[in-house]
């Protein structure tokens, strides 16, 4: 740059060392000074940018620190000769902005100074959410976004793999604790446990710090057991390095593999004596890391990298010797001193391991690259804006003395621009950058290399509950679970057909599988309830499916309904052949006998008895359902009252032959007539109440049988339907009664025994009928009433009948009056 003027931009970094009281150098961490090193030459190159300007840098170290933060903040406002803030008489720095720091804490600590001076802090790690106050930090940029995204994040996480019983990690320390205070209410909500809550000691001194660890270290392999198999880590920058001391000092099998899944400031950092140790138990692991997008010529740049390449780089000689493991210094060494293979300055940054350095841009490191782009970019615009910057003066140089850091505030703000690799760099209302977080899949290797593996991405400024996308294909799991989806439960799922039931004392992601009831289902792992199913379908066998319900009623058309069909054809064939034989011998002695118009009135409702079977067979239907009980329970009765009218004239005309006997008048067929009218008419009138009051109308079952809708008629009023029975029951005692005491009277053609038997099997029919007819369910209690009424109606013909038929037909010769008066003149001499 010609007639240039420096402008510094101060790089404040943390992790170069492990511990400020036993300082030994983080190789990995080098690599954000060289990115602020590259920003800085690629801007000054840029003739479009600050065009006779010259930016510096001064980096300082804070080694986790608070002392050396707040003193290295301290140096930057002083002069470069003095450590005196706010002394002006000496050569200034110039300083215009700080990048950094790389942890919350370190930033925290910063920013309460250089606030007060309003100079541009830009932090390139994560800030947590406390630090979001900007009337406090009014001076603070952000190239992460707030932490409270990540929790997010992890949640949505889980919930995509379904992931509910997890273990927690964190730091001792205040940030460790508003991990937990953040995420745990986050995993209660939805519905996540955790297995336990390990706070590993934050790294101080040496001594302190052993005896923690080894305090600690008998519960670590309990912990890898734990049948939690993720683990969620809150990635300060030491957390890597306590639980790589838990799983090297505990000598855990590396076959306990665990799904690690752990915040931004997460990386495969070990220092030079931990080179060696073995990371293969974080094979897997998955991590929210900061955006990285690597820009041209920039692994060009690292290959340039030697130990000699820029003098006053004060951290190249450390990093050297402790990255390849050799010295720089030409000094002798003591005897007791373990001799150290010379440095040869050929070394090559791309042959280390990538737990010492990456030569690809790690996030954090592209964070630092686009920080100094941005001061660059805002001064750049500031200057171009304000013409009194830009008067030269005799001697040609600018007059920058009255540029003050707080004047680039307005500029930054509202900076917009696309860096070398393509993307936009713009920050937010609040000062945090427009960006997100990549889901990195960690894959390691026995040689102590890995690779990131880019899975998915977290953007806040996504749809809520859509902040997170996943490629569960490019996910590369633990060896331990065959690259089978690792499971994380505290017991093992519900699958459908069962719901869960909380354990008492225990976690409420701890539960019991419990099978659904019939008629419910569940068609998800882990229900929380059974859905009952609608009333037109069921539960299947398993539980987890609705089946539609089959519509079930006794049809024509099944071997069922072709049977009882059947049966009722053969019988009315039977009854009409029956009724035809009489009519034809009507003239005949055992025809007349025992008043004819009852026999042809019996045999009739018989007949109509027989038919009223059809009304019980196919779909029911109003006129079916009003018919079907009322027909039976008449027509019935009239038969009944026909058994019961020929018996009482059987018992009557025995008795009017005896001299002197007033029952001669009641002889005859009107004391019949009377009897089955009056008989017919109880029934009649019972039937009429029970069509008046509540009458029988088609209905569907839908829970009698699991899996049917039973089409039935409803009998209305069950009571009424019991009395029609209980009135045919009467009837047919009454009945058996009169017959069984006539039965053996001198009559040659005396149906008083015929009718005992027939009255037997009716009884005996319908008495079975009443338990059977209650036990039975859908179509089958139909069928019972079907074979009750064919079986009963059966008995009454056969029995009373079938004798008589077969001296008509069989034996013509004893059908005549010499006969009958031959065999009652025998009797009265008996």
């Amino acid at each position: 740059m010609q007639n240039g003027l420096t402008l510094f931009i101060a790089g404040a970094f943390s992790g170069q060392a492990e511990c400020y009281a036993f300082i030994r150098v983080m190789p990995k961490n080098y690599q954000h000074v060289l990115a602020l090193v590259f920003a800085i030459e690629e801007i000054n190159k840029n003739p479009m940018i600050l065009p006779n300007l010259t930016l510096g840098l001064h980096i300082y170290d804070n080694y986790y620190s608070t002392q050396m933060t707040y003193e290295a903040t301290l140096h930057l406002l002083s002069t470069q000769k003095m450590f005196v803030p706010n002394y002006k008489c000496d050569i200034q720095n110039h300083m215009i902005a700080v990048v950094g720091g790389l942890d919350s804490e370190t930033s925290r600590y910063m920013a309460t100074v250089l606030n007060t001076y309003k100079v541009p802090q830009i932090t390139y790690g994560s800030l947590v959410s406390g630090l979001s106050d900007k009337s406090l930090l009014s001076s603070l940029y952000r190239m992460v976004p707030d932490e409270i995204y990540q929790y997010t994040g992890i949640v949505q996480l889980l919930l995509h793999f379904r992931w509910t019983w997890v273990g927690l990690f964190a730091l001792d320390d205040d940030n460790g604790e508003r991990f937990f205070q953040e995420l745990v209410p986050m995993l209660s909500i939805n519905r996540i446990c955790f297995a336990f809550i390990e706070r590993t000691p934050k790294w101080t001194y040496v001594a302190g710090m052993l005896d923690l660890f080894l305090n600690d270290l008998d519960k670590f392999p309990a912990l890898m057991e734990s049948k939690a198999n993720v683990f969620i880590v809150h990635g300060a920058p030491p957390s890597m390095l306590n639980l790589s001391w838990y799983l090297h000092m505990a000598v855990l099998d590396s076959g306990l593999g665990k799904v690690w899944i752990v915040t931004e400031q997460w990386d495969f950092r070990l220092s030079a004596y931990q080179k060696e140790w073995d990371i293969q138990p974080f094979h897997g692991a998955i991590s929210f890391t900061v955006h990285s997008n690597e820009p041209p010529g920039f692994k060009k740049f690292l290959q340039s990298v030697n130990p000699f390449w820029e003098r006053e780089d004060g951290f190249i000689q450390d990093f050297w010797e402790k990255a390849f493991s050799c010295s720089l210094k030409n000094s002798s060494r003591s005897e007791d001193e373990e001799p150290v293979e010379g440095c040869t300055g050929e070394e090559k940054l791309e042959s280390l391991s990538g737990t010492l350095f990456e030569m690809s841009l790690t996030g954090y490191s592209y964070n630092v690259y686009n920080a100094a782009h941005a001061v660059a970019r805002a001064l750049h615009t500031m200057f171009e804006s304000r013409a009194k910057y830009r008067t030269k003066l005799t001697r040609g140089m600018l007059e920058l003395w009255s540029l003050q850091p707080w004047q680039i505030h307005p500029f930054l703000r509202r900076i917009l621009f696309n860096n070398s690799a393509g993307e936009t760099v713009h920050f937010d209302e609040k000062g945090e950058l427009i960006t997100g977080f990549d889901v990195t899949n960690w894959v390691t290797f026995p040689n102590q290399s890995f690779l990131r593996v880019k899975i998915g991405r977290l953007d806040p400024q996504a749809v809520p509950g859509k902040e997170l996308t996943i490629q569960d294909e490019r996910i590369v799991w633990h060896r331990r679970f065959n690259q089978v989806l690792p499971i994380s439960v505290c017991n093992d799922h519900c699958y459908p057909g069962q719901n869960r039931k909380k354990k008492e004392g225990e976690p409420f992601c701890c539960y019991a599988c419990i099978l659904c009831p019939e008629g419910k289902i569940s068609t998800q792992k882990d229900a929380d309830s059974c859905t009952e199913c609608s009333e037109n379908s069921y539960s299947n066998i398993d539980q987890n499916q609705c089946i539609p319900k089959m519509i079930s009623y006794l049809s024509s058309e099944e071997p069922l309904g072709i049977s009882l069909v059947s049966m009722t054809i053969a019988f009315v064939l039977i009854t009409a052949l029956v009724l035809g034989i009489f009519i034809k011998h009507q003239n005949t002695p055992i025809v007349k006998a025992n008043n004819q118009s009852l026999t042809y009135i019996l045999l009739i409702s018989l007949l109509l008895c027989f038919l009223c079977s059809f009304l019980f067979i196919g779909k029911p239907n109003v006129l079916t359902c009003l018919l079907r009980q009322i027909a039976f329970g008449i027509v019935f009765s009239v038969a009944l009252s026909c058994v019961l009218a020929k018996t009482i004239t059987v018992v009557l005309a025995f008795m009017a032959t005896k001299p002197g006997s007033r029952m001669r008048k009641w002889v005859g067929k009107g004391l019949a007539n009377a009897i089955v009218l009056s008989c017919s008419l109880i029934q009649t009138s019972i039937c009429s109440i029970w069509l008046f009051t509540s009458p029988p109308f088609p209905d569907r079952d839908m829970h009698s049988l699991n899996g049917e809708i039973i089409l039935e008629c409803n009998e209305g009023l069950p009571t009424m339907f019991y009395c029609v029975l209980a009135y045919m029951g009467f009837l047919a005692i009454v009945s058996f009664t009169v017959a069984f005491l006539a039965r053996k009277l001198p009559d040659s053609f005396n149906e008083a025994k015929h009718i005992t038997f027939s009255m037997l099997v009716f009884c005996s029919v319908w008495l079975s009928f009443i338990p059977t007819y209650l036990s039975t369910k859908g179509k089958y209690t139909v069928a019972v009433e079907i074979f009750s009424i064919l079986t009963s109606s059966a008995g009454l013909l056969i029995c009373i009948f079938f004798p008589k038929c077969y001296i008509i037909v069989f034996r013509p010769e004893l059908n005549n009056k010499e006969h009958l008066m031959r065999r009652l003149r025998n009797r009265r001499i008996k």
